[in-house]
């Protein structure tokens, strides 16, 4: 059988970069083996950098791939919703137009596996050609009680036509704030063994909303017209009115947590069910471009969470691209090690989408791209730092 056998300046093997090592896969990449340099014959390829396996995207909108320049920046997430809720309508072909050239984005950038929200089953057309693996999380929302309903029943039909089509998918909550106890009721059985993901405290309004009823929600309630007169604050942390739903979740991906606390953590640590998995999604890019702020990534690094990287939309990112958030970390929080940054943008966020059994990592069996890291200093991404597949 026919192998193809790579080597860089350093080799990340899921979880240090080493020097001297070749990787040696099939044809397809599946992978086989690594092994010190002295002890391979035969035609090596050499380059330049860090080989490491494909990025994982563990949140993404590809839905609104259409609306890229077309929301301000720095708005602040009240205003940043308010304009994609008003704005996001296209005709089809140009929203269609827009997701295959965001997909190629993707691809280009590294990117082999994508946990991807979808609000209808516009994307579907194009991810049935498999050019990507993704875990469709179809998302629903409804803050009224009585248009729960409605509002389950369409979700639930988006859900049958991805799953026709034997692509994975799974319901999912949009947002605390969105999601009336109704909607939870009815949503909840659907998350057994499943991966669920969850926006969770993005902006600190929302962490203000719920502990005391206040705060400028209730402007964007407002300019929805929508009646909040129903809901009594429960006096609690977002992150605490909600997390009891999930106990039967196989794997829970919290999305933004900018501001997320210690407190918060703690709260997760007491309550976790303990064969779930909690992992902790961060895109910064889009945190500037919405919030102009970013999560306490040393926080979570702190912690030892399962820290997994998301690129979100084009509404909320100039590019859709895994090397541009890693960029964003190390500039702002430097003392983070190159290794750990890969790990969180490959094994942990295959782990975070339960497809660890294929992607990110270098093991027996596996195929999870090998991407080859470009104008790196040493071990060390840098901003020039590019992104080249090499299968």
């Amino acid at each position: 059988m026919p192998y193809r056998k790579f080597k860089a300046d350093y080799l990340f093997t899921n979880d240090k970069l080493a020097k001297g090592k070749v990787l040696i896969t099939e044809e397809t990449g599946k992978f086989e083996a690594i092994a010190d340099a002295k002890n391979v014959s035969g035609d090596i390829e050499i380059f330049k950098g860090i080989i490491c396996p494909g990025f994982i995207n563990a949140h993404c909108h590809l839905e609104l791939s259409h609306l890229k320049t077309i929301i301000p920046e720095k708005t602040g997430l009240i205003d940043f919703v308010f304009e994609v809720v008003s704005k996001r309508y296209f005709e089809d072909n140009q929203i269609l137009r827009a997701i295959a050239v965001a997909e190629n984005e993707m691809i280009r950038n590294g990117i082999v596996a994508v946990g991807d929200i979808c609000n209808y089953s516009i994307t579907l057309s194009q991810k049935i050609k498999l050019n990507l693996h993704y875990y469709n999380f179809i998302e629903i929302s409804g803050w009224l009680p009585e248009i729960a309903e409605a509002r389950f029943e369409k979700r639930m039909l988006a859900l049958k036509q991805f799953e026709i089509n034997k692509l994975i998918a799974s319901i999912v909550p949009h947002a605390p704030y969105s999601v009336s106890d109704v909607l939870w009721q009815k949503i909840i059985p659907f998350f057994s063994g499943k991966t669920i993901t969850i926006h969770n405290q993005e902006s600190e309004e929302e962490d203000l909303f719920f502990q005391k009823g206040q705060g400028d929600f209730l402007r964007m309630f407002k300019k929805m017209n929508i009646d909040n007169s129903f809901y009594h604050p429960k006096k609690l942390r977002s992150l605490q009115t909600y997390f009891h739903y999930f106990s039967s979740t196989a794997s829970l991906i919290l999305v933004h947590n900018t501001f997320t606390t210690q407190a918060d953590l703690d709260f997760i640590a007491s309550k976790r069910n303990n064969k779930q998995l909690v992992s902790f999604c961060v895109c910064p890019n889009a945190n500037l471009y919405i919030e102009d702020t970013l999560p306490p990534v040393d926080l979570f690094l702190r912690n030892n969470l399962n820290v997994v990287i998301g690129t979100d939309s084009l509404a909320s990112n100039h590019q859709l691209s895994i090397l541009e958030e890693l960029k964003t970390i190390s500039k702002n929080f430097p003392e983070i090690e190159t290794e750990t940054l890969l790990k969180w943008a490959t094994i942990n966020g295959a782990r975070a989408l339960q497809m660890e059994s294929d992607l990110g990592s270098f093991e027996k069996g596996k195929t999870p791209g090998i991407l080859l890291i470009e104008n790196a200093d040493g071990k060390k991404i840098t901003q020039d730092s590019k992104v080249k597949r090499l299968l």
